[in-house]
């Protein structure tokens, strides 16, 4: 199966400069890039991170790249290339390789990534696809969680709530938006907003020491929070507040900057403010004139 499998990515990838030396060879060998070399890892298995038997394949491999290019976005980098290991039920392999693939490809394609390697292998479990991919940043520094500063706005992208709708499967990844902010201002700190909005933004703000006042009435509340809220029993705000998978960037940067950004013709509509770094660590949001603390909700791995 390897070989011919092989032999039809060869023909389906596209061939980028970063690659040198592609999929056929014992290793990849990529051109050296300009400025700061960024690599991230992210596996998904079914029956944890998605439904093979309900869902479709093609998007499954979507999905596995776009999480991948949702971390390079939350980085302020540029993706570069991509290395994909499958494990593959034994049952239908070549199928289930095949129709993964469709998603991967193209999620690649439209955001010129190379996949330069990877693996394959077959045995008796359940699929799994595991993705590593290299970026950079050709100048100035990697955004990073640590970066927060008192004063500094938060600011989101996209809306939140319901991904588990479909949109889980087919995630904007915010690369544009990136390389727009990089030019137009100086972002601080940044994290995706993968496991919850509340429990990735807490994470970002305990890596640079500091806490939040939240305007929680400016939280953007995506529709589908609003659909998941009739099925469920629990409110709009509760799901954009923890339900996760939503890969929007979560932000901190001076409140020029901030205003700057939501002014943009560009990107400004998929950009809003919704509170301030403060020296106090957690959560907190204002309630009749005092702090409350708010406690972040989402998914943690075991």
């Amino acid at each position: 199966m390897e070989t011919s499998f092989l032999a039809y990515l060869r023909g389906r990838c596209r061939t980028l400069p970063e690659v040198e030396v592609g999929i056929g060879d014992d290793a990849a060998v990529l051109a050296p890039v300009q400025g700061r070399q960024v690599i991230c890892a992210d596996q998904i298995i079914d029956g944890v991170d998605f439904d093979a038997a309900g869902q479709s394949l093609a998007d499954i491999g979507y999905k596995a790249m776009a999480i991948n290019l949702s971390d390079i976005a939350a980085m302020g980098a540029v993706p570069d290339a991509a290395f994909v290991t499958l494990a593959l039920p034994k049952d239908d392999a070549t199928q289930t390789a095949g129709a993964v693939y469709e998603g991967i490809l193209e999620s690649a394609a439209r955001h010129q990534v190379s996949i330069a390697g990877g693996d394959l292998s077959v045995y008796d479990g359940p699929l799994s696809i595991n993705i590593t991919m290299t970026g950079h940043v050709a100048a100035g520094e990697p955004w990073l969680r640590s970066g927060a500063c008192e004063g500094d706005a938060i600011v989101v992208s996209g809306a939140f709530g319901g991904s588990i709708l479909g949109r889980h499967l087919r995630p904007i990844s915010r690369l544009s938006m990136a390389a727009t902010l990089r030019r137009l201002v100086d972002v601080h700190a940044a994290i995706d907003a993968s496991d919850g909005l509340s429990l990735d933004l807490d994470r970002m703000l305990a890596a640079s020491r500091v806490g939040a006042e939240l305007d929680i009435d400016q939280i953007p509340i995506h529709d589908d929070a609003h659909r998941q809220s009739e099925q469920s029993g629990r409110s709009a705000f509760e799901h954009a507040w923890s339900d996760g998978e939503d890969f929007e960037l979560i932000m901190t940067m001076s409140a020029d900057d901030a205003q700057k950004a939501v002014d943009d013709p560009k990107i400004g509509k998929d950009l809003r403010r919704i509170g301030t770094v403060v020296g106090r660590t957690g959560l907190w949001k204002r309630d009749k004139g005092s702090l409350k603390r708010l406690s972040p909700q989402g998914y943690l791995h075991g």
